[in-house]
């Protein structure tokens, strides 16, 4: 019964993907974009957890790790431009 949650669920979040890439897309402002990039990266580390999930390994979720530091490092990185226009000070 597990693995046919975890087969809905990954449908449900890869239409949450896709929503996100179209707000990514058509977004109005660079803040909607940012945020839809934000989101897309939170949907992929939860996809990727599911798939560990699935399969029955430890892997996955180390690179779920890895996805999770890089999108905080890149959002941060990312709003300190748009603020100063300049990253590095």
């Amino acid at each position: 019964m597990l693995s046919n949650v975890i087969i809905i669920c990954t449908g449900m979040i890869g239409l949450a993907m896709l929503f996100c890439l179209w707000r990514l897309i058509k977004g109005p402002d660079i803040t909607d974009r940012i945020l839809a990039l934000d989101t897309l990266y939170i949907n992929s580390i939860a996809l990727i957890i599911l798939l560990g999930l699935y399969y029955g390994t430890a892997l996955y979720f180390e690179g779920a790790l890895l996805i999770a530091m890089l999108g905080f490092v890149s959002t941060s990185a990312v709003a300190k431009y748009l603020l100063r226009g300049d990253i590095i000070e």
